[in-house]
């Protein structure tokens, strides 16, 4: 087996024993960390002496092992006592046999009585594998801070609180990872592959639910993600939709994107679902002029009446203004004014820059890019909007 190969096994393999483990002994901080030495023991043996026939079973038997001797070690005697009881029964691969650990570990990871950061950090750390340096730096945060954030959420959980969240929460905390990797909150780079990835192959264990919003999320993850060769330019300056290469679009992930939006969407309307309708009709058209406005706008409507939010709204008025002029969706912008979740962001100057521009009011579309500019914390948007707004005042002699 290649030292890839090895790995990947490895990462595979640790969220379902962390699973086994968590749920047999009550204590997911205790149970990560026997199942932490217990991948390092393979890494130690395996090389050498050859990956066992069953090697889910063999990390399951040691890492037991290891959360014995701890729980012997560390606990006061009547504690003690009484967690080993639960854990000294023979323990086999066969005894979860049936069950998707790695699923039921994202769903306790998930748990709503966490704040969405926690959840988001725990996921990606016991179910997506990657390291807490890895995971800070995804959200630009020091290693000290986001260890603290993952313990914090670790300790939350007592063998009286081990329930799994339910699948809005789940899928709540993956559309919240995909966006971060498809669209950086802040820093240099625009997107965080690793996270947008990781997001999709999450929701990918999802299918075996049979959802349809798990099908509509996983939907919408594809179709937008299959954009992201052409949103970048060669220095990792963004590109708008309007202007991207369609030709560098991912064909595959579209196809199976559209082929999930028509076996979900039938079954009614959900947020998830209607979001992978709208990004399938951007997806399928030959270009931007091409586009089905009309559609788009219509399926906004439906998603702001399932799930009212300014940023829906804002969205709508975008449509809007394609449908029915700047006018229109400059209209609709201007009761978001006073909305608290926009009144200090980028976006609703963004997009009032962008729909100003196309009413030919450029000295008032400058003035809102610069002040879009000033308020992200992303360096590849603060450049675009910044040389978009250098670029009209150019073109207008001001």
């Amino acid at each position: 087996m290649t030292p890839i190969a090895f790995e990947g096994l490895l990462r595979a393999l640790a969220p379902q024993v962390l699973g086994v483990l968590t749920r047999r002994s009550g204590d997911f901080a205790a149970a990560e960390d026997a199942v932490q030495e217990a991948l390092l023991a393979a890494f130690r043996q395996w090389p050498a002496e050859g990956v066992p026939d069953n090697p889910r079973g063999w990390l399951i038997q040691v890492a037991h092992r290891r959360l014995i001797e701890e729980i012997r070690r560390g606990s006061a005697r009547r504690e003690r006592e009484s967690a080993v009881s639960r854990l000294e029964a023979p323990l086999s691969d066969a005894s979860s046999e049936g069950r998707d650990d790695t699923l039921e570990l994202l769903f306790l990871c998930c748990h709503p009585a966490l704040s969405p950061a926690s959840a988001i950090a725990l996921t990606l750390r016991a179910v997506g594998g990657l390291t807490t340096a890895e995971i800070a730096r995804a959200f630009l945060v020091p290693e000290a801070t986001m260890a603290q954030r993952i313990s914090r959420a670790k300790r939350s959980f007592t063998s009286s609180s081990l329930r799994p969240g339910n699948l809005s929460s789940v899928l709540h905390v993956l559309y919240l990872i995909f966006n971060e990797g498809h669209t950086s909150s802040a820093g240099p780079s625009l997107l965080r592959v690793e996270l947008s990835t990781e997001a999709i192959r999450l929701t990918r264990l999802l299918s075996y639910l049979d959802d349809p919003e798990a099908g509509g999320l996983l939907a919408l993850m594809l179709l937008t993600e299959a954009r992201a060769p052409a949103r970048t330019g060669p220095v990792g300056e963004l590109v708008p939709l309007a202007s991207q290469d369609r030709s560098r679009w991912d064909a595959a992930m579209i196809a199976e994107g559209i082929a999930l939006v028509n076996a979900v969407l039938p079954r009614g309307p959900g947020p998830y679902r209607v979001q992978a309708a709208i990004a399938a009709l951007h997806d399928e058209a030959p270009s931007a002029e091409e586009t089905d406005w009309p559609q788009i706008l219509a399926l906004y409507g439906v998603l702001e009446r399932l799930t009212p939010s300014p940023v829906v709204t804002l969205n709508r008025a975008v449509a809007q203004a394609m449908v029915a002029g700047p006018a229109a969706g400059l209209a609709t912008l201007d009761r978001l004014a006073s909305e608290p979740l926009l009144a200090r962001g980028h976006r609703l100057p963004a997009a009032r820059a962008h729909l100003l521009e196309m009413a030919g009011s450029t000295a008032e579309a400058v003035a809102e890019y610069r002040t879009a500019a000033a308020r992200t914390s992303s360096v590849p948007e603060r450049n675009y909007l910044t040389l978009r707004a250098a670029r009209i005042a150019a073109a207008s002699g001001f």
